[in-house]
């Protein structure tokens, strides 16, 4: 079996991992409480309800302790007080628990925090290390309320609409947050309960956003809390780790046809974007449409991989780093095996690796219409004909996450070189996209269409 290249070479750690996610605080209260019960457990939380007042209350419990202790809000920056006091705390439980669970606030996403722990680095380099050189992370658990839950995840509800902790310049939608945290579950905890009709079509939409995560009620998980254990998980379960902007953009083996009005739509084309007419046509990847996610590349810009995601009424478009094609030789060494493999076996004589990727989950969405739109967003002939520089002049209504796009979604600015250092970067780019959203690595790209 090939060595993960996330993950370094050297003893097995002895504790435990295991982040805790979810929009339904009661739910996810329960879950940590079936987990307080397993001997060796300590349970992380940090509360942000006083975020507006510039407090942070540090929060660690297990079987005969609780303690709660006041955080200093580092320079005003949320992401920054978290890394700085989340990720060293998990390192100073190694040894004393037997397992760690790190119970995020509902406005936190759990793929942020996860990034954090593999490629944040601790310590001063070369001995610096990351929280999964010394933890074993085994995964994440999403809880979610079935009955409130299809309704969140298609809404146009922004975080702060729902009275939900506003962290500085953050316009997600409840819709993002819910399905982000789904998409990146290994195993979802369900409670609550809705009309037959309603569960049906709930239950279609998690088999394909996240097909590889398990499923338990939450009354199971109370009668054999066994199963928050996480040692039974599909065999591509993501076990914490996020993927690639490269990987297949269908996990394990989602269902392809419709159920209950749900169902997939993928597109891919070689030609560019015109950026304008992608700009007018993103509606239809918000209207009837649970989640889309993809790569695209834009005539304006053929050097860099752009990331498009959307949820219920929000959308992002942010890079993700640069295409093969036209790098230089140190591109190619840097690449993942993988990714240098699929850019090779799909290599285009004039387009190199670039290509258009999307998927989209829908729910009352006329993929017909949808194809129709994009397609007729891309370059028309004659304008591939006229060339880069005449590309270069096209209307670009993008062009503002240069300035804004890698500002965290508390108003807190890092470079992920300052963040990772050689280290973590050389293995956040052998394996994983560095992902969008509100957490402890930040960055946040601007919406692009609300």
């Amino acid at each position: 079996m090939p060595l993960d290249p996330r993950r370094p070479t050297g003893p097995e750690p002895t504790t435990e991992l295991v982040v805790l996610a979810g929009l339904t605080p009661d739910g996810t209260e329960q879950i940590a409480q079936l987990m307080l019960a397993e001997p060796g457990t300590v349970v992380v939380h940090h509360d942000l309800r006083h975020l507006g007042d510039g407090r942070v209350f540090r929060r660690i419990r297990d079987a005969t302790s609780d303690t709660a202790t006041e955080v200093e809000l580092a320079h005003g920056c949320l992401s920054c007080t978290l890394r700085d006091d989340l990720l060293p705390r998990v390192v100073e439980l190694t040894g004393q628990a037997r397992r760690v669970v790190v119970h995020l606030d509902p406005v936190l996403e759990p793929e942020q925090v996860c990034f954090a722990l593999a490629h944040l680095l601790l310590g001063d380099e070369p001995a610096a290390t990351t929280v999964t050189d010394v933890v074993d992370l085994l995964g994440v658990i999403t809880v979610i309320d079935v009955a409130t839950w299809f309704d969140d995840a298609t809404g146009e509800e922004t975080v702060a609409e729902r009275g939900l902790v506003e962290l500085f310049d953050d316009e997600r939608t409840i819709a993002q947050l819910a399905t982000a945290q789904v998409e990146f579950a290994d195993l979802i905890v369900r409670c609550g309960t809705a009309p037959a009709r309603e569960l049906a079509r709930t239950n279609a939409v998690l088999a394909r956003l996240s097909p590889t995560a398990g499923q338990v009620r939450l009354a199971d998980a109370a009668l054999d809390p066994a199963v928050l254990s996480l040692a039974v998980v599909a065999p591509e379960a993501r076990r914490g780790r996020p993927d690639g902007v490269h990987a297949p953009l269908l996990r394990g083996a989602p269902p392809l046809d419709s159920d209950c009005g749900v169902s997939l739509f993928a597109f891919s084309d070689r030609r560019p974007f015109h950026p304008q007419r992608l700009h007018d046509a993103v509606d239809l990847l918000l209207d009837g449409v649970v989640r889309s996610r993809g790569r695209v590349w834009l005539a304006t810009r053929p050097a860099e991989v752009l990331w498009l995601e959307s949820a219920g009424g929000g959308l992002r478009l942010g890079r993700a780093g640069h295409w093969l094609a036209d790098a230089g030789e140190e591109a190619w060494e840097h690449a993942t095996p993988e990714r240098a493999a699929m850019a090779s076996l799909g290599w285009d004589e004039h387009y190199g690796d670039r290509s258009q990727d999307i998927t989209v989950l829908t729910y009352a969405a006329d993929h017909a219409e949808m194809s129709a739109a994009l397609h007729a967003a891309l370059l028309t002939d004659d304008e591939l004909a006229a060339g880069e520089r005449a590309w270069a002049q096209l209307p670009d209504p993008f062009g503002s996450w240069q300035e804004h796009g890698t500002g965290d979604a508390d108003g807190c600015r890092h470079e992920r070189d300052d963040q990772a250092g050689a280290a973590g970067r050389a293995r956040a780019e052998a394996g994983a996209r560095e992902p969008t959203g509100a957490g402890v690595a930040g960055p946040a790209p601007p919406e692009a269409a609300r």
